[in-house]
């Protein structure tokens, strides 16, 4: 904790250290929520916006737990131009809560839990998942490039792609 800087002075410092300013001043050594942690995390904007869209923010933040497979905003970015500005129009509520919900799994699933393991879970939204630790981790054929990110209701695993639905 940068104690007794002010918030200017911690900016200036942030810009030398290269470190994002916010961290030491709105973030506590106390562990947060799976949205506030993604918030915090800053390269997951596409995703955050895409559960505000869909109005999930609120089931993401409540107890719990979950396991999310997070694709980064760099994953986002491998969709079509245009997909992720039509999925979060109103008219496309529906879709854009069943792609995000293929990402969530009821309960809290760490990686040593899948090492060595071939599993087929379902899904929060019902769908199941082919999720493969027999070689690093895979879920449905996307990548785990970060794992086990703990949150106070749940865990975060980043992927290196969007999942989505089956037809």
């Amino acid at each position: 904790m940068l104690e007794g800087v002010h918030l200017r002075q911690a900016l200036q410092l942030s810009a030398v250290w290269g470190a994002p300013p916010y961290k030491d001043f709105f973030m506590s050594d106390a562990m947060h929520d799976i949205v506030d942690t993604a918030v915090a995390a800053g390269s997951f904007k596409t995703l955050v916006a895409a559960v505000t869209a869909a109005g999930l923010g609120a089931t993401l933040k409540g107890a719990g737990p979950f396991t999310v497979f997070a694709p980064s905003d760099d994953a986002f970015a491998k969709l079509p131009p245009g997909t992720v500005k039509i999925l979060v129009k109103p008219e496309s509520k529906d879709k854009l809560t069943a792609i995000l919900m293929l990402h969530v799994l009821p309960g809290k699933v760490m990686a040593a839990d899948l090492a060595g393991k071939t599993l087929t879970p379902k899904s929060a939204g019902g769908e199941e998942l082919h999720v493969d630790g027999t070689q690093g981790v895979t879920v449905n054929g996307a990548h785990v490039t970060k794992a086990d990110i703990a949150c106070s209701n749940g865990v975060i695993h980043v992927i290196d792609a969007v999942l989505l639905p089956k037809g």
